[in-house]
């Protein structure tokens, strides 16, 4: 596998350190998640609302803990063992996993539920106004002097 250096891009860019650690994170193999347990669909559900289902069959609630921290959304089970059962063939997987999830900028967590064996996390990007789309009004006329008094009444204070 290639490794790719991404120290130019520290040195010429500002602000923007965290997609170059999300593009070195996506290059690497993940260790936890090798083997794909446990398979899990993303999907857009509407304009600004996103669901990732994670296939848990045999996991409670109790087993399962979700947390979005710092862009990031973390997925563990954590099976309870039982001693009583006395298999002739084990088949279906009910190990313990850990999955991360990076999260863009905006996106929060919005609630999780379990139905049928899949677990159900629903996302929703929300902008902030100062970053939606406005429309500029065009006038018309020669454009309008700032007013410089404020100004000048510092210049006599001096």
């Amino acid at each position: 596998m290639n490794a790719y250096d991404f120290s130019p891009l520290f040195r010429s860019t500002v602000g923007f350190d965290r997609l170059a650690r999300l593009a070195e994170s996506a290059l690497r193999v993940d260790q936890n998640a090798a083997g794909g347990y446990p398979p899990y669909n993303i999907e857009k559900t509407g304009e600004n609302g996103y669901r990732i289902s994670i296939a848990v069959a045999g996991f409670t609630e109790d087993e399962l803990s979700i947390e979005a921290k710092g862009g990031e959304l973390t997925v563990v089970g954590k099976k309870a063992e039982r001693d009583d059962a006395n298999y002739l063939y084990r088949g279906i997987a009910t190990r313990d996993f850990f999955r991360k999830f990076h999260l863009a900028d905006h996106v929060r967590v919005e609630g999780a539920h379990l139905d049928n064996g899949m677990l159900n996390i629903e996302l929703v990007h929300e902008l902030p106004e100062a970053m939606k789309p406005r429309t500029v009004s065009i006038q018309r006329g020669a454009p309008s002097q700032p007013s410089l008094e404020g100004t000048k009444a510092e210049e006599r204070a001096a």
